[in-house]
């Protein structure tokens, strides 16, 4: 087996959630569903995981339910200033530097929010491509129809050289099914939900060796 083709989640999969930088943006979320569409504060959490659950994201279940302002939306939630929670992370940057292969970005977010991650923990230029929110509408992970629009936006490889890595076991069991090879990204155990699990991503190259 010979993987070359690696899409990478972006957020809580290459900075860990010790960050603190999702639990921010998800009180931006809270922010933008109170300040900009009126719901109840005490109805907030219910309404994001309710959206999160059903849609795949909070953003499409606005959108399923609501008109709004997608760039408005998306700029709202990730108007956080990184440098407080990011920094630059030169071992994962020459780990991921020693995998062969193309690299993208595939993410629920949108690609601004990407390259500004991207920037803030060292890692520009290593990436083949920016597989967006845009890119995969009206879908999103882990919707197969997300998976199917971005491996084509990669130029449609083959599904046997591909390695999905996500911190998502919703995420990694769609792309598991449509026979992506997964890696489940801060786990110890990939149980049923991956091929593979990874506590730390520095540690990828030992994972694959072997198999690139």
């Amino acid at each position: 087996m010979s993987f070359s083709t690696f899409l990478f989640d972006l957020d809580e999969t290459l900075y860990p959630p010790s960050s603190g930088l999702w639990v921010a943006i998800r009180e931006r979320i809270d922010r933008y569903l109170f300040e900009r569409m009126g719901i109840p504060k005490d109805q907030l959490g219910t309404v994001r995981e309710k959206f999160f659950h059903e849609y795949g994201t909070t953003l499409r279940g606005l959108q399923a339910n609501y008109s709004i302002d997608t760039d408005d939306y998306l700029a709202f939630v990730h108007n956080l200033p990184l440098d407080s929670y990011l920094h630059p992370d030169p071992v994962l940057r020459t780990a991921l530097e020693s995998v062969p292969g193309r690299k993208f970005i595939f993410t629920n977010a949108d690609s601004h929010h990407a390259a500004r991650v991207i920037n803030a923990i060292g890692l520009d230029g290593l990436w083949a491509g920016i597989i967006d929110v845009h890119t995969i509408a009206p879908f999103c992970k882990p919707m197969p129809e997300a998976f199917h629009l971005a491996l084509h936006a990669a130029g449609d490889p083959k599904l046997h050289t591909c390695v999905l890595l996500d911190d998502q076991p919703r995420i990694t069991r769609t792309a598991r099914s449509l026979g992506i090879f997964t890696i489940l990204v801060g786990r110890e155990d990939p149980g049923f939900d991956a091929d593979e699990a990874l506590v730390n991503l520095c540690d990828l190259p030992g994972l694959l060796k072997g198999r690139i």
